[in-house]
This record gives C-alpha cells, structure tokens and sequence, in this order.
C-alpha cells in the first residue's frame, strides 16, 4: 500500500505530516494527517491515537485548532486524522450539497444502499484499511486509543463498543450519542443504510452500551459543553448516560459551563483526554 507525502512541518519536536493514497476500500483518494512525536523512530515505536472529526471537517481541523501536539509530543502519542469521508468528483454527494449528509458526512458507517455503498464505507476504512496502512509505513505499536469530536464522536464511542480490546480507551467530545432518535443520525441513517431502523441499531452508542457486558468494557471519557446549540435535539448525552448506569460501563461523562460545540472547547479539554489515554496506555500513572 503505497502512500504520497503531500505536506510536513515540525511541531513540539515531532512532525506534522499529510498523506494521500489510494483507497481500495472507499474506491477513491483519500488525504489523512499524522503527528509523529520526537519519541517515534530509530527503533522506538510509539501508541496511536485515531482522532476522528465532525460534520464538514477534513484531517486538517483538529490538527490545526486542538493544539494536542504539545502534549502528544509529552506523552509520546502519535495522532492519525483521517478525513471525514470518501472524496472525488465520482463520489456521489447530497443533491442539495447538505453539510450533514454526503461528502463531510461519512458518519463512519458502512453503507448499504445505493448509490452510496460502493464508496461510503467508513466503518471499515477506519478499523482496517488505515490502520494497516499506519502501521506498514510509520514507527508505531499495536497499542490504540480513539478520540472524537461529534460526528466523529459517535464514530470514536460506536467503534469501541463494536471493537472490544481493540482500543485501549475511548473518549468524546459532544458526541452524537443516540444518532437513531436525532434528526442528523435519522438524515445520515436512512440513507445510508435504508429504512430498517434495526440496521440502524449497530451504529447507536447508546444502544450498544446499554447492552455491553463487562468483558467488552472500554474505559470512556465524554466531555460535553451545556452551552452547545446541538445540545438538546441532536446530542443526547443523557441518553449515553443512562446506557452506562443500565449496563455498569466505565463511563464519565462530564458537562462543561458555559462551553459551546466549537473547537475552543476541544482545545480547552484536550489535554485531559490525552492524559486519560496515556494512563489506559501506560505511559503515566
């Protein structure tokens, strides 16, 4: 699998790098970014975090505005961004150029319906084809975490549910926690993956960890801004909460005063959410 380098710039000691590839799982191009802290290379490989980003981002937004590179070059964590779905002039796109469906919308389920499933396979581009493609070309180890801000947030949390041991630790940013009762999920959904909501059910996070046993545990980290104006009808974290007090999950969940959806939230937390990975990773106590 063969990758062009397309942009670097050094960060904290480490490199900021972007790449382009041939995506045999999306049928298209893809561009995804990495962080390589100054720990990677020359025999040391270092853990990865998959940040996976919201409605209308690419690779470029998180690791541009979240500032996490100075404590991902701390901690020794490398950061993978992947863009938000699959891109191309044959890709087909919302009729109307809607930001919550279509390119930028990818919502990282494997779509079913046409004409939308020969290229939206997020889900499977995210577990499979990218990590191995990080792993063949970049000095990194088999111990993963993922990260997520509201699309991508959904993303993070419904992977590490489906995933058990996969990932060593999850966390959110405003996730969208029950995509099958807000109106951006049903949109994204029902076109998707057709009119069943049962196949809808596999992608929910709160219906996944309602039902999760122990052993599919995966300690989770969700910020959540009382301030966001997603907040009430797309967001519903109260629903993600109580799935964790019906199945016992490692959940916390905390609500933020004042902080709204935006990226001066992520940057204002991301730390955080760094140090609870390095800690599910090892890397500090």
């Amino acid at each position: 699998m063969s990758i062009e380098n397309i942009s670097s710039a050094k960060s904290f000691g480490g490199w900021h790098k972007q790449y382009s590839h041939k995506s045999s799982t999306l049928g298209c191009d893809m561009r995804f970014a990495i962080y390589l802290p100054p720990q990677a290379g020359n025999g040391t490989t270092v853990p990865v975090m998959y940040w996976l980003s919201g409605l209308t981002c690419t690779d470029e937004n998180f690791m541009q505005k979240a500032g996490a590179h100075r404590i991902a070059a701390e901690l020794g964590i490398a950061i993978v961004a992947p863009d938000t779905s699959p891109r191309g002039d044959h890709v087909p796109d919302d009729e109307n150029e809607a930001y919550d469906f279509g390119k930028g919308a990818g919502f990282y389920v494997n779509a079913t319906q046409e004409p939308w499933r020969q290229n939206y396979r997020m889900y499977d581009y995210i577990i499979s084809e990218l990590p191995a493609l990080i792993a063949e070309h970049f000095p990194v180890n088999e111990n993963t975490v993922i990260s997520g801000h509201s699309m991508g947030g959904h993303g993070a949390l419904m992977m590490a549910l489906r995933n058990p041991g996969r990932f060593r630790s999850v966390t959110a940013f405003s996730p969208i926690s029950n995509p099958v009762n807000v109106p951006w999920g049903q949109k994204a959904f029902e076109n998707y993956l057709g009119s069943k909501q049962a196949d809808w059910a596999a992608y929910d996070s709160s219906m996944l960890m309602s039902t999760a046993q122990p052993t599919a545990f995966t300690p989770a980290l969700v910020d959540q801004g009382d301030a966001d104006g997603f907040l009430k009808d797309q967001l519903k974290p109260e629903t993600l909460e109580q799935a964790a007090k019906n199945s016992g999950y490692p959940l916390t969940l905390r609500m933020q005063e004042g902080y709204d959806h935006s990226y001066y939230f992520i940057a204002s937390f991301i730390e955080d959410h760094m140090r609870f990975h390095a800690t599910h990773l090892g890397l500090t106590a």
